[in-house]
């Protein structure tokens, strides 16, 4: 789909909710193939795609355009509920042998991934892309390039470029 369709689906959708379901339908099968490959339950993943789109529809009028493809905020939604998910079925396993847990850690782990998520929102688009789609969507370097239009050398590049900044970003944070 063009850029500018999806983006005209997404103003449509955030307008009238009922909407939607076209964006549900272009990109279900990616949503839940990303799930399930990190799950590897069936019913797990469906649950979990479930609650990605009730998310996404509830939050779709805070969604700003970005150029991104929408597909890359669904699969940040996706990998933010797969961590809860984990997180919740380590909790109960502790729990069941019981031991104790630290609500601390798991909060801690839960700031930085949501401090890196918005130090990759300051990224230049370009770089916003490559990260995501490498990281998120675990594409290669190939795939990337193929989708982009570039050559190899420049998605590693961009890769390179970017990582360093978030690095540099990251220590700055932290001191």
């Amino acid at each position: 789909m063009k850029e500018a369709d999806e983006r005209l689906l997404v103003e449509a959708a955030q307008r009238d909710p009922s909407r939607f379901a076209e964006l549900y339908q272009q990109n279900f099968e990616r949503v839940y193939a990303f799930i399930l490959r990190r799950v590897q339950e069936r019913s797990q993943a469906e649950d979990l795609t479930s609650e990605v789109f009730h998310q996404a529809l509830k939050n779709l009028n805070r969604y700003e355009w970005r150029g991104v493809p929408f597909a890359a905020w669904l699969l940040r939604i996706a990998g933010n509920a797969i961590a809860d998910h984990m997180h919740k079925a380590a909790r109960e396993q502790s729990l069941a042998e019981g031991e104790d847990v630290d609500p601390k850690g798991g909060m801690q782990e839960v700031e930085q991934r949501a401090t890196l998520f918005a130090l990759v929102s300051t990224l230049p688009p370009d770089q916003q892309t490559v990260i995501r789609m490498r990281f998120a969507e675990e594409k290669s370097i190939r795939e990337i390039a193929k989708a982009l239009g570039r050559t190899e050398g420049a998605v590693k590049q961009l890769q390179f470029r970017a990582l360093e900044k978030l690095r540099a970003q990251t220590e700055r944070a932290h001191g």
